[in-house]
């Protein structure tokens, strides 16, 4: 009887003091740093075929932001619109690009004052949006990703 306790006690302690069954600290604190994803940055910025190419970062934003600029204004400058006074304003058009590489349109911050004075600018800015060819998504750690994108539009109109 008291063999079997003592080879009971033993097999405990042996088990115990085994270095292969003791959790390392240092290897769990090393995993959880692996883990740490910063969800506000990208590490590839959404393009355009025309900067797909380009391998600097911040020359890929420039000229991410540069061909949106222009393929949005030339789809506005297609319009005419007539003013009583003289605008020159700001507004904020908020797009979503999606990991599919698909433009949509989220809101427009605008003033009361261009509201009210452009009732279509909200339906003409949607189509010049779908208009946009297709854009390579935003990456992050080798996987496309939504992103959103904030466009400030000057509009700048004389009687």
């Amino acid at each position: 009887m008291y063999l079997r306790i003592y080879s009971f006690l033993l097999l405990i302690f042996l088990c115990t003091s085994c270095n292969k069954f003791s959790l390392n600290k240092s290897k769990l604190y090393n995993q959880s740093l692996d883990t740490i994803v910063n969800f506000t940055s990208v590490d590839t910025y959404p393009s355009f075929k025309e900067c797909y190419s380009i391998i600097d970062k911040t020359n890929k934003t420039d000229c991410f932001r540069t061909t949106i600029h222009q393929k949005i204004g030339a789809e506005l400058s297609q319009f005419s619109f007539l003013v009583k006074d003289t605008i020159s304003e700001t507004i904020t058009v908020n797009v979503i690009i999606n990991s599919k590489g698909k433009i949509i349109l989220d809101d427009i911050q605008s003033s009361e004052n261009i509201t009210t004075t452009f009732s279509t600018l909200d339906s003409i800015l949607k189509v010049s949006i779908q208009n946009l060819p297709t854009i390579y998504p935003a990456i992050k750690r080798g996987i496309p990703v939504t992103t959103k994108y904030s466009l400030p539009i000057r509009i700048q109109l004389k009687e």
